[in-house]
């Protein structure tokens, strides 16, 4: 039996970015673009994705490492209130295997990795002129030169799981 798709969140950098790099991946079947608040006490919203993936076709530590690897999950920068480095789960479950993942793929990183886990507690939705904003507008300069680098990289580290006939515009052999 076919385990139901799941959900999980991601904040880190632009949400146009983070939309994009997980709208290119296989076992991702929607991504949802906006803000996200927490439960604990940080009720500001913060640009992130809410990804629904089929576990079956790529797995929560294969999302999470993506994510590190494609913002400075690693750097505390002033504009982190609105960029806020973070996984929102959305069970208990969910919480303590992302906190578990990050502990693990910490060997993989020269800095300490800023990034928490959160459970999940509000979104709100990008306006519907900016959604699906990278694959609408790819010949944009923002996307040219902000996007366009991260699904580079992730065609080059993540082959396995990126899929390839949606990015074969950027024109790379890999």
């Amino acid at each position: 039996m076919e385990k139901p798709d799941e959900k999980i969140a991601f904040g880190g950098s632009c949400h146009w970015c983070t939309e994009a790099i997980f709208q290119s991946l296989i076992g991702v079947k929607v991504v949802e673009q906006g803000f996200v608040a927490t439960n604990t006490g940080l009720e500001d919203f913060s640009e992130a994705v809410i990804v629904h993936f089929n576990p079956e076709e790529i797995s929560l530590k294969v999302l999470i490492e993506i994510h590190l690897r494609t913002h400075s999950s690693t750097v505390m920068h002033s504009r982190r209130n609105l960029y806020r480095s973070a996984v929102y789960t959305f069970s208990a479950n969910q919480e303590s295997e992302a906190k578990a993942i990050l502990k693990n793929l910490q060997s993989g990183f020269s800095k300490q990795i800023i990034t928490q886990v959160f459970p999940f507690g509000a979104f709100k939705r990008s306006r519907q002129e900016i959604l699906d904003y990278y694959y609408s507008n790819p010949q944009k300069p923002f996307c040219k030169n902000n996007i366009d680098p991260k699904l580079k990289f992730l065609l080059k580290e993540f082959a396995d799981v990126t899929d390839k006939e949606r990015l074969q515009h950027l024109n790379e052999n890999y």
